[in-house]
C-alpha cells in the first residue's frame, strides 16, 4: 500500500503530510520483504503463526492484543503506526486499508494503540517492535463483521512522482488485516446489479471473432463478509445455450456495506443473434444466500450491416439515376386547330 502527499520540494512534502489528498489504496501483504505487520505471536512461536487478527467482543466490552512490526533491513526504520477502517477498491474489489489522513468511522476508530506509539516508532535493523493496543467496542456498535487494520507507513520518502503539474512523494506503509464480529443477528446480504454488455464485432462477421465485456456489480447488503462465488450464462433466441461459464470464487473479500464493480471477458460473443445474459452470485459459506440479474442485448454486425446499408443505398441511387437518364423524352401533345371553314 502506498501513501503519497503532495510535494513542492521534500520539506513541503513532509509539511503536507496528512493533508487529506490521498484515496484509499490497494493494502499490501503484512510483509513486502523489507518489514512487516503481524499480530504478536506466542512465546515460541513463528512469526507467521497468525496470518491476520480474529477477535469477537459484545457491546461496551474492550479486547486486548498486541501487534509487531518486523524489520528486516540492515538499518533502523522510523514507522507511523495507526489503526484504521477497511474498504473493498469501488473497481475490482482489492482490499484496501484507508490512509493516515482519512479518520475512520467504524473499528478503526475502536482501537487505542499503546502510548508508545502515539507519536513514530523506530524499529532497529533486524529487530522488532511490539505495540500493544486494545479495542472498546461501543455501547451501540451494530452485530456483525468489522473489518480494519494496524498499519506501519514508513516516515521516509522513497520516491517522487509527477501528478499533473503537482509533484508527488512516496512512501510505502504495510497493514495487518483485523476483523472484528459483534454478536447478534448475522444477515448475509449479496446483490448483483447493473449487468451490461458492451460488443466489438469485427469487420467481416464470422471471418473473426466477436468479443465483449460483461460488467456487473456485486453489492453486500448484509452485515458479514461474504467471499462470493459468480456464474455467468447467456441464452440466445428460442433458447438456445450461447455462453456458459461455470460457478466459481472470485478470490474477493466483499466487505458488509461494501459495491465493487466488476468485469468478465467474453471472447467469442454472438453475432447476430438477441441474447440474454445472466450473472448468478452466491457465496459457498452460505448456501442459501443467491442474487441473480439479467441483461438483454441485440447481437448485429454493425460495421458489416453498416457497409451492407451503405452498398444497398449505392445501388438504390445508381438506379435512380441510370432510370432517370434512360427514361424516353416525353413528346408534346399536338395543338388543336380552332380554325373553322364557314
Amino acid at each position: 500500500m502506498r501513501t503519497r502527499t503532495s510535494l513542492y520540494g521534500l520539506l513541503a512534502g513532509l509539511l503536507l503530510l496528512g493533508t487529506g489528498l490521498l484515496p484509499a489504496t490497494t493494502a499490501t501483504a503484512a510483509d513486502n520483504g523489507t518489514w512487516g505487520v503481524f499480530p504478536t505471536p506466542a512465546a515460541g512461536a513463528a512469526m507467521t503463526d497468525r496470518a491476520y487478527f480474529f477477535h469477537q467482543g459484545a457491546a461496551g466490552t474492550t479486547v486486548q492484543d498486541s501487534a509487531t512490526i518486523l524489520n528486516s533491513s540492515d538499518k533502523d526504520l522510523t514507522f507511523q503506526v495507526f489503526a484504521t477502517d477497511a474498504v473493498n477498491t469501488p473497481v475490482g474489489g482489492a482490499f484496501a486499508l484507508l490512509p493516515v489522513e482519512t479518520k475512520p468511522a467504524d473499528v478503526g476508530a475502536w482501537i487505542a494503540l499503546a502510548p508508545e506509539a502515539a507519536g513514530t516508532v523506530t524499529v532497529p535493523a533486524k529487530g522488532r517492535k511490539d505495540i500493544p493496543f486494545t479495542v472498546k467496542v461501543p455501547a451501540d456498535a451494530t452485530p456483525g463483521d468489522h473489518v480494519g487494520g494496524i498499519v506501519a507507513l514508513n516516515t521516509a520518502v522513497e520516491g517522487v512522482q509527477q501528478e499533473g503539474k503537482v509533484k508527488v512523494g512516496v512512501k510505502r506503509s504495510v497493514g495487518a488485516r483485523l476483523y472484528f464480529r459483534v454478536p447478534g443477528p448475522v444477515t448475509p446480504g449479496l446483490s448483483v446489479e447493473d449487468v451490461r454488455v458492451s460488443r466489438s464485432a469485427p469487420l467481416l462477421p464470422w471471418v473473426k471473432d466477436a468479443r465483449a465485456t460483461v460488467s456487473y456489480a456485486l453489492v453486500n447488503r448484509g452485515n458479514v463478509v461474504v467471499e462470493p462465488k459468480v456464474e455467468l450464462s447467456a441464452e440466445g433466441l428460442f433458447g438456445r445455450g450461447v455462453f456458459n461459464r461455470p460457478s466459481r470464487e472470485l478470490k474477493l473479500t466483499l466487505l458488509p456495506g461494501q459495491r465493487v464493480e466488476l468485469t468478465e471477458p467474453w471472447p467469442d460473443a454472438p453475432q447476430l443473434d438477441w441474447v440474454t445474459l445472466t450473472v448468478t452470485a452466491g457465496a459457498t459459506a452460505h448456501p442459501d444466500l443467491t442474487s441473480r440479474s439479467t441483461a438483454d442485448f441485440i447481437a448485429v454486425p454493425w460495421p458489416a450491416a453498416g457497409a451492407a446499408l451503405v452498398l444497398t443505398g449505392t445501388a438504390i441511387a445508381f438506379w435512380v439515376l441510370r432510370r432517370r437518364r434512360t427514361a424516353p423524352e416525353p413528346h408534346p401533345e399536338p395543338t388543336p386547330d380552332l380554325t373553322h371553314t364557314h
